[in-house]
């Protein structure tokens, strides 16, 4: 064992890993969502959708006067929200265990900071991706700008859209699904949800399509505030080797081209045009 390798096994054994002690920050949150748990389960189905309008209404007056625009619009936007990351995973939590009769263990509620925080949260299979990615979903679509949940095909984005909803409704939160052979208007319609659901082809070329448009009103897409990824790897590594490649019609007649061409040949010079040798190009 190299000296390196020898200190940073030493450090491990007295203040752990790295990754203990990223856990280790995170465990007084997660207590303080665990306390809430007696309050939730008391509150009325109405109740439960009260709570996380009241929420979403507080962190829209903090958004009030930020412009997205500016450098330090990020900043600004995660203060604005911390505040609701306890309440906010303890409603979740509660309506996955209510609507979809699954209760978000520890690990998925450390998996969703994560996941807020623009991490990677790399989960076992079985371990409830798709139930974890509702949490940092709600806790994001408070700012009622839309959430993008990307996952590597139209079943799995149909499926998780379809077995998730009932705990979104709950809160009050629509969900869209985008999905190959959609038109304009649905695509418009699944974009204005709170949360969409979808794959990486149909986000990238809906995007393509909308700076292709020359009017905003006949754009689809209502602007990227929060996304969350699924299949990270895949996405991002395997499928970004192949490029999204899109071409619209031309606009004017391409027949002028063979016209003109006709033409040229016969133009004599000094008679028809002259040439400025002073900035005509090199042969």
């Amino acid at each position: 064992m190299d000296a390196a390798r020898y200190l940073d096994t030493v450090i491990a054994w007295f203040i752990g890993t790295r990754h203990e002690r990223d856990i280790k920050k995170l465990q007084p949150t997660i207590a303080a969502i665990n306390a809430r748990d007696a309050e939730m389960r008391a509150l009325s189905d109405e109740a439960l959708k009260e709570r996380y309008a009241e929420l979403r209404k507080q962190v829209q007056e903090r958004l009030k006067a930020a412009d997205p625009e500016d450098k330090s619009y990020k900043e600004e936007l995660q203060a604005a929200i911390a505040p609701a990351i306890v309440p906010t995973f303890a409603l979740t939590r509660e309506a996955g265990r209510r609507f979809l009769n699954m209760r978000h263990f520890d690990v998925q509620l450390i998996g969703g900071i994560v996941l807020h925080e623009g991490k990677i949260a790399e989960m076992k299979t079985g371990e409830g991706k798709t139930l974890v990615a509702t949490l940092p979903a709600v806790l994001n679509a408070l700012a009622a700008k839309g959430v993008h949940i990307v996952t590597v095909n139209d079943y799995l984005a149909r499926r998780d859209a379809e077995w998730m909803s009932p705990l979104y409704k709950a809160l009050g939160l629509t969900v869209g699904v985008i999905v190959h052979d959609l038109d304009d208007d649905q695509r418009r319609a699944a974009y204005g949800a709170d949360i969409t659901y979808g794959t990486n082809n149909e986000f990238g070329f809906d995007y393509l399509r909308d700076n292709m448009k020359y009017d905003l009103a006949q754009c689809v897409q209502r602007g990227h505030h929060f996304s969350i990824v699924d299949e990270v790897d895949s996405i991002l590594i395997d499928e970004a080797r192949t490029p999204l490649i899109i071409s619209g019609p031309s606009e004017e007649s391409t027949d002028k081209y063979a016209k003109i061409d006709k033409i040229i040949p016969k133009l004599i010079q000094e008679i028809d045009y002259t040439i400025d040798k002073n900035t005509a190009p090199p042969r």
